[in-house]
C-alpha cells in the first residue's frame, strides 16, 4: 500500500482533470504519420491498442483469468505499481493486440472518449478482478491506466 500511496504522490491522475486533460493534449498531437519509437504498432493501431485496457476497467471488455494471471498476477501488480514508467517491450495479452489496419481519427476519437470517461471518477470502473492482475482498487486501476497511456505516447515522442 505504500508503494501505491507514494505511486499516487508522483505521478499524475486520470481523475484528476488537468492531467486528464494533459494526457489528450499529447495525443492530439500524433498525426496518422506518427513513427513509433520502438516497438511495431503504427500510431492509429496503438489508439486502438490503448483503448483496450480502459474498456476492461469499464466492464465493457471481459477477459477470462487464466493461470498464469492466477499464479504471477499478484506478483507482477506490484511490479507494475512501482515507480517509474513501464519498461519497453513489456509482453500484451492476446486480446489487446491490434494488427489490422485501423482508422487513424476514428481510433483517436475513441481512445479520447475513454479517457475523459474514465476521468469522470471511478464509479464506472468495474469492480470485477483484471484478467491478469486480479482485485485492483480505484486507485490501482488509475496508475495502471496512466502508466499504459504514458508508455505509449512516450513511444511515439510526445
Amino acid at each position: 500500500m505504500l508503494i501505491l500511496l507514494q505511486n499516487l504522490i508522483d505521478m499524475q491522475s486520470l481523475f484528476n482533470p488537468e492531467a486528464n486533460r494533459k494526457i489528450i493534449e499529447r495525443i492530439n498531437k500524433l498525426t496518422s504519420e506518427s513513427k513509433p519509437v520502438w516497438g511495431k504498432m503504427n500510431a492509429a493501431q496503438m489508439l486502438a491498442h490503448s483503448q483496450a485496457p480502459l474498456q476492461v476497467a469499464f466492464g465493457e471488455l471481459k477477459l477470462k483469468r487464466g493461470l498464469i494471471g492466477f499464479l504471477f498476477g499478484g506478483i507482477a501488480k506490484k511490479k507494475m505499481m512501482a515507480p517509474g514508467p513501464f519498461t519497453k517491450n513489456l509482453p500484451t495479452a492476446p486480446k489487446f493486440l491490434v494488427n489490422d489496419d485501423r482508422n487513424f481519427e476514428e481510433e483517436k476519437t475513441k481512445l479520447i472518449d475513454l479517457i475523459k470517461k474514465f476521468g469522470e471518477g471511478p464509479g464506472g470502473l468495474s469492480q470485477q478482478p483484471h484478467p491478469f492482475f486480479g482485485k485492483l482498487a480505484n486507485e490501482e486501476w488509475d496508475v495502471l491506466q496512466w502508466k499504459h497511456l504514458d508508455h505509449h505516447l512516450t513511444q511515439f515522442g510526445v
